[in-house]
């Protein structure tokens, strides 16, 4: 069951992102982005997560702090490397991150439920676990880097789905004694 929900959370982001594509509508796009990108060129941005302003160690008493702040624009920016992106890279790191997600929650369940345990009760203790493996981080990112909640929502419901399959998975195929 680790392997084959993985498999199937696989197939089922596909879907989600290349058929679905509800999750389009999260980014947007800025109306000066070539005047914009064309600017932090120069500067040679090493990939890597950066905050504007750059707050940490500063007096936040200090006026020029929150005239900083006031006068904006506030950013979080994920400079990622140049050239073309590695999507081969990207889903066989997602995939392993779908495994170890599985094989976390299969732990759980062989400490929890029992074999011979009824479909029903392994679906709802792997469900469970795997929502909250899936989709209760996501909302930190709302509250702390201040990603949109729809895109959260979304994320969620993602995470939602990823879970009733390896639900499903874990109750199809646990073992009856």
């Amino acid at each position: 069951p680790i392997v084959l929900s993985a498999i199937f959370i696989f197939f089922a982001s596909s879907i989600i992102h290349m058929v679905l594509k509800y999750h389009n509508s999260d980014y947007g796009k800025l109306d000066a982005e070539a005047a914009i990108r064309d600017a932090l060129r120069p500067h040679d941005l090493k990939p890597g997560f950066y905050a504007m302003p750059h707050l940490i160690g500063v007096d936040w008493k200090d006026p020029a702090v929150k005239e900083s702040l006031d006068r904006g624009p506030n950013a979080y920016l994920t400079v990622m490397p140049k050239g073309m992106f590695n999507m081969g890279k990207t889903l066989g790191l997602w995939f392993v991150h779908c495994l170890v997600i599985s094989a976390f929650v299969a732990w759980v369940a062989t400490k929890t439920v029992a074999p011979g345990t009824e479909y029903m009760e392994v679906f709802c203790i792997v469900a469970l676990v795997a929502f909250a493996a899936h989709a209760l981080a996501s909302p930190s990112e709302s509250i702390w880097f201040h990603r949109p909640w729809l895109m959260t929502a979304k994320h969620m419901f993602d995470g939602l789905i990823y879970a009733l399959l390896t639900a499903g998975t874990f109750g199809w195929l646990w073992p009856a004694m």
